[in-house]
Order: C-alpha cells, then structure tokens, then sequence
C-alpha cells in the first residue's frame, strides 16, 4: 500500500537521503563530461556563484518558469517588470556563464485567488508567450485547489493552444494525488495533447497514473521535501527514463542548483545506465519543451564563447574590474 504524501516528506529527512550510500564525499568526477538541462529552476533567486558552480557541472541549459516570488506583488505593474526579468536581464546573466536560458511565461496559481489582479495579468500574458526564449505557459495549476484557480488555469490552457506552446503544470503540495489527477483531467478537456504537458512536482503516488496517461513526468529534487534524489533513482529503477525528467525548482529557500547532476552522478553509482541518465537529466526536457519550436541544441555550444564585458541595458556582472569567483575551494577571493 502507497505512504501519504506527508510519510514520503518524512522519508527525505532522514540521513541517508542527505550522504550518498558509500559514505563518501559527494563527488561529480563519475559525470564529468556529461551534459544536463535543468528544466525548472528560479535564477532569479539565486546569484551568479550558483550559474558558475552549474555551469562547472555540466549545466548547458535551463528554464525558467515564472513563480511566486515570496510574497503577494500587488500591482500588475510588477507582473510585467518580472516578465521583462525574465526574457531579458536572467537571459543575459545566465548567457556570461555559457548556459542558455529559457522561461515559461504564467500567472502561477497562488497569486490566481487575487481576482482582480489576476483579470489584469491575463490582459499582459499575449504580450509576452510570443517572446523569444519563451517556450510554455507556466508554471500554472492548483495550489490550494479553489475556484479561482481553476478558472484561471482553464484560461491559460486556452491561451497555450492558441499560441502552440507546451504548458508546465504546478502540482499541489496539499492533496496532490487528486490535484494532480484534476489537472490532467482539465487539460485533457481542453483538448490538448499530454505530450506538450509537463507535471511537474510529482513523487510515488502519482508518477504511474501521469505515464498511463501520457503525459511528461517531471520531478523536483529538492531539500527535505518533494523528492530526495535516493527516492528519483529507485522510480527510475522501477518505471524507466521514459517521460521522465529531473529538475532542483531552485528557488529562494532552501534548495539545491546542482540537484540535477548531483542526482545523475547518484543514479551513475547506483548501476543505472549513461543513457537512461541522460534521458532523464537532459534530453527529455528538450524533447517536451521542443514543442515551442524554439530549443535547439546547437545554440547550448553557440553560448559558450562568452564575453564578460558584454553589457544589458548599460548593465554588466562585473563591478568597477571585478573578475568573478571561479575557485570557490580556496579560501583567497582575488
């Protein structure tokens, strides 16, 4: 019988989930060389140490799904400034590390039970899904399941068709076996295709009903909640790396930008194959978010020739000569 959502949370407190099994020191030396895509991180919370330090461990790409950023913004005006963020300064920073950055573009389901605000960021939303760099409308869905939510899901769904993008769903924290099933339900009623949906934040008790039901698989490794990178090795172990992807949500509380080649490097010594591994922490999301007509593999080696004096807007990552940190082992910073 299946543990309740909150006994597989209890589960990733325990010590093992925080040392791999060996009892050595983490190490990425058994995937160096490998690629990754992380396909759900929040750069906007993070600072450029962390696009270094992924950019050192294999991380090529990223997407970048518009969130509750903390606390409820009151005016539309600051729904459109992040969107801007998003499509135009994270873009920049991420390009001075060598990793193409990407965004979903949404009105996440927290901030939906502010009607009247919510009317007006769906007025702003077609001005910015047809951006370039935008490849889906996300991340969208439940979060505590009312009706607000769900009229304003249904409307981004609509919204997605229109515009041909893949949509990246937001499963619930409470409840998320049934908010899980209702957002497929829906999508499905709007019509569209599970292959252009990505569930994400999914665990045990829901990664078999959204592979029967063909839709992408997306799981948050994440610190002591939602899923422990020993748990996503044993699903793998169990269901296969088909429609299944990795990724940290790396956000502004505790959590892990390395999460997805950490867990490669896990699922490495755990026996399982290099090319479920790069199934699951890299090719997959291409393929799913491919839909946008808007990835390309060939732009993950066009970025790498950076130059750090490249400016945004009179902007740069250097201050005043500044060279940034690469050696985070020493304790000299030059």
């Amino acid at each position: 019988m299946c543990c309740s959502h909150d006994d597989f949370d209890k589960r990733s407190l325990t010590e093992k989930d925080l040392h791999p099994p060996s009892g050595k020191p983490f190490s990425l030396d058994s995937v160096k060389g490998m690629q990754f895509f992380d396909p759900h991180v929040h750069m906007t919370s993070r600072t450029t140490d962390d696009y270094q330090a992924m950019a050192d461990a294999g991380v090529v790409a990223i997407i970048e799904p518009a969130f509750w950023v903390g606390q409820p913004r009151t005016g539309v005006a600051s729904f459109q400034d992040y969107y801007s963020s998003l499509i135009g300064w994270e873009r920049f920073r991420a390009s001075q590390f060598g990793i193409k950055h990407y965004c979903t573009i949404g009105l996440n389901s927290r901030e939906a039970n502010n009607e009247a605000l919510a009317e007006q960021v769906m007025e702003i939303l077609p001005h910015f899904i047809y951006k370039e760099g935008v490849v889906g409308i996300g991340e969208i869905g439940f979060d505590d399941q009312t009706a607000a939510e769900e009229k304003y899901y249904r409307l981004q769904l609509e919204l997605a068709k229109e515009a041909g993008l893949p949509v990246q769903i937001h499963t619930p924290h409470r409840d998320k076996k049934h908010g899980t099933t209702r957002s497929m339900d829906i999508a499905l009623e709007h019509g569209l295709d599970p292959a252009t949906v990505i569930v994400d934040h999914n665990n045990e008790e829901t990664v078999k009903e959204v592979l029967d039901r063909g839709f992408w698989v997306a799981f948050t490794i994440y610190p002591f909640t939602k899923m422990g990178n020993e748990r996503m090795v044993e699903i793998v172990k169990q269901y296969g790396p088909e429609r299944i992807m990795v990724n940290s949500a790396a956000d502004w509380g505790i959590s892990d930008p390395l999460a997805v080649p950490k867990t490669a490097a896990l699922m490495k010594e755990q026996g399982i194959s290099e090319e479920a591994i790069r199934l699951v922490t890299y090719q997959n999301a291409i393929t799913a978010f491919s839909h946008s007509g808007q990835i390309y593999e060939a732009d993950f080696s066009a970025i790498k020739d950076i130059d750090q004096s490249r400016k945004f807007e009179g902007n740069s990552i250097l201050r005043g000569g500044q060279q940034p940190r690469i050696d985070k082992n020493s304790l000299i910073i030059r």
